[in-house]
């Protein structure tokens, strides 16, 4: 098997890192060689977020290197745009479709750039999805990362089951229903 190069970006408090965690814990679970490695700057204020997971038969290293994701999972709009050249020509890019304003937006020092997923299209394959809202019709607004993620699984080579158990055995034990719904509508969304 060719190794797989997955990248997951975000905005610190987005669930980047619980996400990474059920990917890797997906890919030992299948009985790959996996390899993690988390990034964050200023996480817990905002910052940006950056986990890359590589997977296959024998993984050397963790960094993806630019042109080289298979799937980019990205929570927000700007983290997608920062992070595009990273998409492999045929890969595809899963969009959160929502902003967040970051510092230099917040103090007037620039301006969120628009129409990042219109531009992104031009060049890219890609999939977005408003998970807050799908999150909030499950009533729990924290589990739109999985939502996400379950579309990404769409892009994978492992079965819903696998997934299932891998969430059930990751996140904390009062979640497991939730995050299980959660997973069940992206990977339904087409």
């Amino acid at each position: 098997m060719i190794t797989k190069n997955i990248m997951i970006v975000g905005v610190g408090g987005q669930g980047t890192l619980l996400t990474s965690r059920i990917l890797g814990g997906m890919t030992l679970h299948a009985g790959y060689d996996v390899k993690l490695s988390e990034v964050h700057g200023m996480a817990q204020r905002g910052g940006s977020v950056v986990t890359y997971v590589r997977y296959g038969e024998n993984v050397a290293e963790a960094i993806v290197e630019e042109g080289q994701a298979d799937v980019i999972i990205a929570f927000e709009q700007l983290e997608a745009l920062r992070y595009a050249h990273f998409l492999k020509k045929d890969g595809v890019m899963i969009i959160n479709d929502v902003k967040i304003d970051p510092m230099p937006v917040v103090i007037g020092a620039a301006k969120y750039p628009e129409n990042i997923i219109e531009n992104l299209k031009k060049d890219h394959k890609i999939i977005t999805v408003d998970a807050a809202k799908e999150a909030k019709k499950l009533g729990n607004n924290r589990v739109f990362n999985i939502i996400v993620l379950g579309i990404a699984a769409q892009h994978m080579d492992f079965s819903k089951e696998d997934w299932m158990e891998v969430i059930e055995k990751t996140v904390p034990p009062k979640t497991i229903e939730i995050n299980k719904k959660a997973f069940e509508v992206g990977f339904n969304i087409k």
